[in-house]
């Protein structure tokens, strides 16, 4: 059941701990149950069957945050939500988060697609595509979301090579 947060309310932000990689899954049962709850995630690279595709992750893997009064909400079907493993308590007392900490989290641009590149600078890398096929290379940045510039040693020299991104990988 929600509850209206009103300036007298005494509900605080707390921590669920959701089994592993069910965190998506815990906070769509806690909101079906009428629970405020905050799941921070981040839009990231990641190579799937040869592709760069972006895809949604949890900012904190395992846990997400819910907003509970002590004295008006119903505590008690957390527990046996699925996804969630247990609220995080010190003892048997539930920890309380600052609001101020959770108010910062959701101000931040977590969802920004492509803020968050698969390839970091100076990271080397293999080119997996093209007359450059198997030659070592060093990741220097991204030329818009499909294109990449990688230092490559041609003919004993440094020189800077413009390939699609999905034809590197990681060593």
């Amino acid at each position: 059941m929600a509850v209206e947060v009103t300036e007298t309310s005494t509900a605080h932000w707390y921590v669920i701990q959701c089994k592993g990689s069910e965190s998506f899954r815990a906070a769509e049962h806690l909101v079906n149950q009428g629970y405020e709850v905050f799941h921070p995630v981040l839009d990231v690279k990641r190579k799937r069957q040869g592709k760069l595709t972006t895809v949604t992750e949890p900012l904190f893997p395992y846990y997400l945050f819910i907003r509970l009064d002590q004295v008006v909400s119903n505590w008690r079907p957390i527990r046996s939500t699925r996804g969630v493993l247990r609220l995080l308590t010190f003892g048997n007392t539930p920890i309380a988060v600052p609001d101020a900490l959770v108010d910062t989290l959701r101000a931040q641009p977590h969802r920004q697609e492509g803020s968050h590149s698969y390839f970091t600078a100076g990271e080397k890398v293999t080119i997996t595509d093209g007359p450059f096929k198997d030659l070592e290379a060093i990741f220097t940045r991204c030329k818009g979301e499909e294109r990449a510039i990688v230092l490559l040693n041609v003919l004993q020299r440094p020189q800077h090579v413009e390939l699609p991104v999905e034809s590197l990988e990681k060593r």
